[in-house]
Order: structure tokens, then C-alpha cells, then sequence
């Protein structure tokens, strides 16, 4: 049987750009794409934090080292410029392999720089 499981993440990005007449995809800075284990072309689902809107798109490349998170053609539409997002990808597998899976979780800060990485979410506690 196959799953699908987070493959990636970067969490908390910040859009820096919305380009209604670029090209449709969302444009990602190549040093992040990389350290999160993206691929150019590969289908993402994005969460914009800020407005609760939930969209598919697909990776390009924007310049390394930029910072750059840029909506393009109808995702531009559910973006503004500053939203935090959540960008992910999954990944489908057999239960064997999730078993020792672990995905590449990036931390970024309101600029886009990393602030931290990890392959492990803690439990999240009831509250008091």
C-alpha cells in the first residue's frame, strides 16, 4: 500500500512578490528550494497563514540568495505582499518506508532567512 507523507516544508515564508502576468508558479529562492529538498516544477501545496486561502501551484526557480517567495499568474490572486505562508510538498511511499522517513522542516524568518531546520515536529500539549 502507499502513503503519502510530508516530504518538505517551508514555514512562516513571507511573499515578497505577486505577479499576476508572470508565468503561473510560485517562484522560490534556488539556496531554499535546495535546502528544503524541492524541485523545480515539483507540485506544492501552499497555506497562506495569513488568510486561510489553500492553493496548489508548482516551484520555479528565483535568484539565489533573494529571499524571493513570489506568486505568479492566478495564485497572485491569494497572496499579498507579506502574507506568511506555508509552502509543502508530500511524497507517496510504501508504509516501510514512512517507518524511518523523516521530512526536511525549514524555519524562516519575515525575511525569508532560515532560523532554523529540523525532520521532527514536538507533540503538540493540551492546553491548561
Amino acid at each position: 500500500m502507499q502513503i503519502e507523507m510530508l516530504k518538505c516544508k517551508l514555514h512562516m515564508a513571507a511573499v515578497t512578490q505577486a505577479e499576476l502576468w508572470y508565468d503561473g508558479s510560485c517562484a522560490i529562492d534556488q539556496d531554499l528550494v535546495e535546502l528544503a529538498g524541492l524541485r523545480e516544477f515539483e507540485k506544492i501545496d501552499i497555506y497562506n497563514v495569513s488568510n486561510g486561502e489553500r492553493f496548489h501551484t508548482y516551484v520555479i526557480l528565483a535568484e539565489r540568495g533573494s529571499g524571493i517567495i513570489s506568486m505568479n499568474g492566478a495564485a497572485a490572486r491569494r497572496v499579498q505582499v507579506g502574507d506568511r505562508i506555508i509552502i509543502a510538498s508530500y511524497a507517496q511511499m510504501t508504509e516501510q518506508e514512512a517507518d524511518s522517513f523523516l521530512p526536511k522542516l525549514v524555519y524562516l524568518d519575515e525575511n525569508n532567512r532560515v532560523e532554523r531546520s529540523s525532520n521532527t515536529i514536538p507533540v503538540q500539549l493540551a492546553e491548561a
